[in-house]
């Protein structure tokens, strides 16, 4: 059975975390940035910044960090070996720093299935917002392999 596109407004609990310098400082270490302006706060400040720039795709990390991320899935019977990350996209809106404390609200809203249903697509669109104020706009996509013989398989 495919995924019902009944579930285009499903939204997931918001989360809010604090962005931690620490974190920040190991992102960029791990990732190989080397402008100092994203492990110095004195050289952050001397480009302009009030405190450590959050890196762009870092948003991502934060995103992890919704108690009810896999929710969704579970609530649809997804089998967590059966999917795949499809894509992911960021737009963004203001800059975002250590100290932070970021909101993030995530909303299905797309489904969709291609070859004959043996791939399904969930696009997920999280809004990352700091006092009320847009700072990001995540695009997620998860592909779910099996389509109508996962259903089948998960019921036997």
């Amino acid at each position: 059975m495919p995924i019902d596109r009944a579930v285009i407004g499903t939204r997931t609990p918001e989360h809010t975390v604090e962005v931690e310098r620490g974190r920040l400082r190991f992102f960029a270490l791990a990732t190989g940035q080397d402008d100092p302006g994203y492990v110095d706060p004195a050289a952050a400040g001397a480009a302009g910044h009030r405190d450590l720039p959050v890196p762009p795709t870092f948003f991502f990390c934060l995103e992890m960090e919704n108690p009810h991320r896999g929710d969704l899935l579970a609530d649809l019977g997804v089998d967590p070996r059966t999917i795949l990350h499809g894509g992911q996209s960021f737009e963004y809106h203001a800059m975002a720093y250590a100290g932070d404390r970021l909101t993030f609200s995530t909303e299905v809203t797309d489904v969709y299935a291609k070859k004959g249903g043996a791939l399904e697509f969930v696009v997920r669109t999280t809004r990352v917002v700091r006092d009320g104020l847009p700072v990001a706009t995540l695009k997620g996509t998860i592909v779910v392999r099996g389509g109508a013989d996962r259903k089948t398989e998960a019921a036997a």
